[in-house]
């Protein structure tokens, strides 16, 4: 069935296998996976509507929606119901899932061990071509949102909007304020990591925030014909498909109609995440309805500036200050500058007078702009100085989030 323009969502979210009691990475997704099937040795395990899989790394695993989803009003019930049925697989291994972006001291470098299974060979070419044990390959936890099209109409409203929203999304989602047991200096350190990940092939990232290409056939010569280009000396087995290297901070599935939006920071629990994919949903829809701003000046807004905001929004999340004049305009914020959180308070503000499914679900973002991204909220549980005791004392609390299906507050 062909999906248009917002007619149903598709949500995958990742966590960290940890041990239970030290909440050290423990490499058993393969394991955990097993467990759910009988005893067989798979990569996805289907439960009704969610759906979950293995990733790149043995310590990581995916739940996801297992069809797009028409009422994202549904979907925390769901995620709840199917991390609350996989407790007892954790317990048999003594592990737990642990939120959040990026671990706070794992050392990638020697705790990295790739899925062994099924497409692993896709998986050492990875290694081979960039060195998959570091940090922006193996501790980079996301949540992917997708958001379908029907043809290159619809691509192109779709795409000048989500260009628009990436780069003020880590201020609702930063999480990963710290590394190797330290304060980064940055509250989204996933973004940095990420953006760097595919230094040796840049052309899979591009400039994170996508180029302004708004048809197939442009976006295929532009984006996927430089991509095809630069891995074929580096794959000459053609183990790796053009279409599934797009990196960029939102990547363009035409196999499958729809774009996948991937600059969020995984919260502490899915009721988190699916409120900030309805925040996002409904401020994406204003503007391909064009309530703020036309199209036309929508994808005017070039990569460089949307990039120089990202960066800065990478940074310090909620605190950053965006002075372009011109972005906030296609906001329909009349400002000279404001904080991120100050935009986020108008669109939100806008977006759940005409949206009772953000307002039904707003609770968690209610949270986030009182008291901070959960980057900010580690941070003051921390304070300036603090020991591994300390640490992990505030992520053990924000594992307990996902049993108790509260927000980690301060």
């Amino acid at each position: 069935m062909t999906l248009k323009l917002f007619d149903a969502f598709g949500i995958e979210m990742e966590y960290m296998l940890v041990d239970r009691n030290t909440l050290d990475v423990r490499p058993v997704a393969d394991t955990l996976l097993a467990i759910l099937a009988g005893g067989k040795t798979v990569s996805d395990y289907e439960s009704g509507p969610i759906t979950w899989s293995n990733e790149l790394a043995l310590h990581v695993i995916e739940l996801k929606t297992t069809l797009p989803a028409t009422k994202i009003r549904s979907l925390p019930s769901q995620f709840e119901t199917a991390i609350r049925d996989l407790r007892p697989a954790l317990d048999r291994l003594n592990v737990r899932l642990l939120p959040t972006a990026m671990h706070p001291w794992m050392n990638p470098a020697i705790e990295t061990i790739l899925w062994p299974h099924e497409n692993h060979e896709i998986y050492q070419a990875y290694d081979r071509i960039f060195d998959c044990k570091s940090h922006g390959w193996s501790n980079v936890q996301s949540v992917h949102l997708n958001l379908p099209f029907d043809g290159d109409d619809e691509f192109a409203r779709l795409h000048a909007a989500i260009r628009l929203v990436l780069p003020i999304v880590p201020a609702l989602t930063a999480s990963s304020p710290i590394v190797h047991g330290c304060y980064t200096g940055r509250l989204d350190t996933r973004m940095q990591y990420y953006a760097d990940h595919c230094r040796v092939l840049p052309s899979l990232t591009g400039r994170l925030i996508p180029e302004p290409l708004y048809d197939e056939a442009n976006y295929r010569r532009e984006v996927f014909d430089k991509i095809a280009a630069d891995v074929a000396p580096h794959d000459p087995a053609g183990v790796l498909e053009v279409d599934f290297l797009n990196a960029r901070g939102a990547i363009a599935r035409f196999d499958r109609g729809s774009i996948e939006l991937r600059v969020m920071d995984v919260q502490e629990y899915p009721g988190a995440d699916v409120a900030i994919c309805a925040a996002v949903i409904a401020v994406a829809k204003a503007l391909v309805a064009e309530q703020w701003s036309t199209t036309q000046q929508q994808k005017a807004a070039s990569t460089e500036s949307l990039r120089a905001i990202l960066d800065r929004v990478t940074v310090s999340a909620e605190h950053a200050v965006i002075d372009d004049a011109k972005f906030l305009a296609l906001f329909n914020v009349q400002k000279s500058s404001c904080t991120t959180r100050d935009l986020w308070e108008v669109l939100l503000g806008r977006a759940r007078r005409d949206d009772t499914t953000l307002s039904n679900l707003y609770a968690p973002i209610e949270i986030i702009m009182d008291q901070g991204t959960l980057a900010t909220r580690i941070r003051v549980s921390l304070g300036e100085k603090f020991d591994h005791e300390e640490l992990h004392s505030v992520y053990d609390q924000i594992a307990d989030c996902l049993d108790t299906w509260e927000p980690f507050q301060v």
